[in-house]
C-alpha cells in the first residue's frame, strides 16, 4: 500500500513537468495487482499540508480504479467516497472473482460510487491485453477507455 499511495502522490507532484493532469491520475490493477489498486481506492488520504516532503503534501485518493480480475480483500472497505470504478472479469475466473466482483459492483453501486462492470463469458483469469485475444474480450480495452472519455479523464478520438 505505502507503495501505490507514493506512486499516486508523486505523480500529482510532478504533474506539471510531466504534462498530467493531477486531478486523473487512477489505478489500475490486475489479478493480485487488482488487491492493490482496490485498497487504494478505499485507503487513502489527503495529504500531509505539514510535510516537509513536497510529495508528502500530495493526495493519495485515486480519481478512478480499474479493477481487472482482482483478488479482492474479504475485508475491503466500501464507502461512498471511493472513486469511480471500472471492474472487469472472466465468468470462468476462480469464484472470489467471477462472483466477488459483481457482489463488489452492487457495493459500489448501493453506496452511490459510480462503477461499471463486465464479466465475459468462455473467459478464465488472466487474459490481460493481448493481441491474441479474440472475441468479445478482445476489446476490453475499447470499452476501458470509453468508459475513461465519458467519465471525462480522456478525450474521445
Amino acid at each position: 500500500m505505502p507503495d501505490i499511495q507514493r506512486a499516486i502522490r508523486v505523480v500529482r507532484s510532478r504533474a506539471a513537468e510531466w504534462g498530467v493532469d493531477p486531478q486523473r491520475v487512477g489505478v489500475m490493477g490486475f489479478s493480485a495487482g487488482g488487491d492493490v489498486a482496490a485498497r487504494a481506492a478505499t485507503q487513502f488520504d489527503a495529504g500531509n499540508s505539514a510535510a516537509a516532503d513536497p510529495v508528502d503534501r500530495q493526495s493519495s485518493k485515486p480519481a478512478f480504479q480499474a479493477l481487472v480480475y482482482p483478488g479482492l480483500p474479504p475485508d475491503l472497505p466500501v464507502s461512498r467516497d471511493e472513486p469511480p470504478a471500472f471492474l472487469l472479469c472472466g465468468a470462468d475466473d476462480r469464484a472470489g472473482i467471477s462472483e466477488g466482483l459483481p457482489a463488489l459492483y452492487i457495493q459500489l453501486k448501493h453506496a452511490g460510487v459510480p462503477a461499471e462492470l463486465h464479466v465475459y463469458a468462455g473467459v478464465g483469469h488472466g487474459f490481460g491485453i493481448r493481441s491474441a485475444n479474440t472475441g468479445a474480450i478482445a476489446g476490453w480495452p475499447d470499452q476501458f477507455l470509453e468508459w475513461l472519455a465519458t467519465l471525462g479523464f480522456l478525450k474521445r478520438q
